[in-house]
C-alpha cells in the first residue's frame, strides 16, 4: 500500500495480502505445508523453514492483525487461550503477580487460577472500573495488569489509559483482551496498552467456523524485549494457527467493519426493547448512559458492540426458561458470529467460576446479537420473554 495511511477497511482487505507473486491470485493461498526446500544449508526462501516457526498464510494474517491494531507485530495462535498462556509464560515468572478483572472471562480466570497460579504466578481479582482499587492491587512484583473491556459477561468498562499509567509505573505489562470490542471499535495500543489479545474465533473470524487466537504488540511497549520474548515462546511452545484456520480468520477480517456496524445497530435495538420489558430487571450495556463507566466507554470506543447481558426479575428459573424458549437466538456458547446466540453464563461459559470471587449472577442471560434482520430478533426475544 502507499505511504498514505489507509482506512480500517482498506487495511483489513489489503494489509499483508498482496496478490500472489506467481499467479496474481487476489486472495492469499492456503500454504498447507509443513516444511520448505532450502537453497543450500540455511538458505531459506523468504525465511520459511518449518510451519511451526512460520507459514506464509499465517504471516498474512499476522501482518493484517498488526495493521488493524496499529501494532508492531502480530502472532496467530490455535486458540485465544493458547495466546493467553503463551503471553503469560513470556512475561511472568514464578513469584511474580498479576492483576486481573474480578469479572473476567471464565476461561481466563481458569487459566490464572488452575494453571499459572500452581506454577507460581499470584493474582488479584480487582474491580478494574475503580482506579483506586487498581492502584491498591498493584504491587512492586506485579508483572502484568490484565484488562478486559468490555468484560465477559458483565460488560464492565476499564479506563485503559489510566490503568496503563498506573501499571507502567512499576514496569508491569498491560494486556487488553479486545475480543468483545474488536480493533474496529477500540484501539487499546493507542491508549497505552502493551499487548492486545484476541480470541479470533469470535468477531475476527465472524462465522463460527474456526477456532483461533492472536496477540498484537505495541510499537512502544514497557519492555523492550517484548516482541522477541513472545516470538520465542510462540515458536517454542508451538500452539500456532494452522494455515487453513489462519486463512478463515483473514477472510473474516475483510468484512469486520461492516459486520460490526450491523452488530451494533441490532444490539442497540435489543437494548431498547429489553429496557422496556417488565420481566427484565437490569440491562448491562456500555452504551447506556446509566452504565457506571459509560463516559469512559464513550471516550475509548467507536460504538458499544454487539454483546448484551440482562438480568431477569424472576431469577434463575426465568433466565433458564428464556434461554430455552429462544428460537432465532441459538442456545450455545461462544459469540461474535453472524448468527445470534443466547446463553446462561452461570451454567455455561462461567460455570468454572462458581463459588469464586468471579461467580456471575444466576439470573443473568448473555446475548451475542448477530446481523439478522433486527425485527426478527426483537420478535424472538419478545416470545422468549412472554
Amino acid at each position: 500500500m502507499s505511504e498514505r495511511n489507509p482506512g480500517f477497511s482498506t487495511r483489513a482487505i489489503h494489509a499483508g495480502q498482496e496478490p500472489d507473486a506467481l499467479t496474481g491470485a487476489v486472495v492469499p493461498p492456503i500454504h498447507q505445508v509443513s516444511t520448505y526446500k532450502q537453497d543450500g544449508v540455511g538458505g531459506l526462501r523468504g525465511g520459511y523453514e518449518y510451519s511451526r516457526s512460520a507459514n506464509p498464510t499465517r504471516t498474512a494474517l499476522e501482518e493484517c492483525l498488526a495493521a488493524l491494531e496499529g501494532g508492531s507485530r502480530g502472532f496467530a495462535f490455535a486458540s485465544g487461550l493458547a495466546a493467553e498462556d503463551t503471553l503469560l509464560r513470556a512475561v511472568t515468572t514464578p513469584g511474580s503477580h498479576a492483576v486481573i478483572p474480578n469479572d473476567a472471562y471464565g476461561g481466563t480466570y481458569r487459566l490464572f487460577a488452575k494453571v499459572t497460579h500452581p506454577w507460581g504466578l499470584d493474582y488479584s481479582p480487582t474491580d478494574l472500573g475503580d482506579l483506586d482499587a487498581v492502584r491498591a492491587a498493584i504491587r512492586p512484583e506485579t508483572s502484568v495488569v490484565w484488562i478486559e473491556t468490555p468484560t465477559n459477561p458483565l460488560l464492565s468498562i476499564a479506563d485503559v489509559a489510566a490503568i496503563a499509567e498506573l501499571a507502567h509505573a512499576v514496569g508491569a505489562v498491560v494486556v487488553v483482551d479486545n475480543t468483545f470490542a474488536t480493533p474496529y471499535l477500540q484501539s487499546p495500543l493507542e491508549l497505552g496498552a502493551d499487548v492486545v489479545v484476541h480470541s479470533t474465533t469470535k468477531y475476527a473470524g465472524g462465522h463460527s467456523d474456526v477456532v483461533g487466537g492472536a496477540l498484537v504488540t505495541s510499537t512502544n511497549p514497557v519492555r523492550d524485549d517484548l516482541d522477541e520474548r513472545i516470538a520465542f515462546h510462540h515458536n517454542s511452545m508451538g500452539a500456532v494457527a494452522g494455515p487453513f484456520d489462519a486463512w478463515l480468520v483473514l477472510r473474516g477480517l475483510k468484512t469486520l467493519a461492516i459486520r460490526m456496524e450491523r452488530h451494533c445497530d441490532n444490539a442497540e435495538r435489543v437494548v431498547e426493547m429489553l429496557q422496556a420489558h417488565p420481566r427484565v430487571g437490569a440491562v448491562l450495556y456500555p452504551g447506556l448512559a446509566s452504565h457506571p463507566n459509560h463516559e469512559v466507554a464513550a471516550k475509548q470506543m467507536r460504538r458499544f458492540g454487539g454483546m448484551v447481558s440482562f438480568r431477569l426479575r424472576g431469577g434463575v428459573e426465568e433466565a433458564l426458561t428464556v434461554c430455552k424458549r429462544a428460537e432465532l437466538f441459538i442456545l450455545g456458547e461462544s459469540l461474535g458470529g453472524v448468527e445470534s446466540l443466547i446463553e446462561h453464563p452461570g451454567q455455561m461459559t462461567h460455570a468454572s467460576a462458581a463459588g469464586s470471587l468471579l461467580e456471575v449472577p444466576n439470573d443473568l442471560v448473555r446475548l451475542s446479537v448477530g446481523i439478522e434482520d433486527g425485527d426478527d430478533l426483537l420478535a424472538d426475544l419478545e416470545q422468549a420473554l412472554s
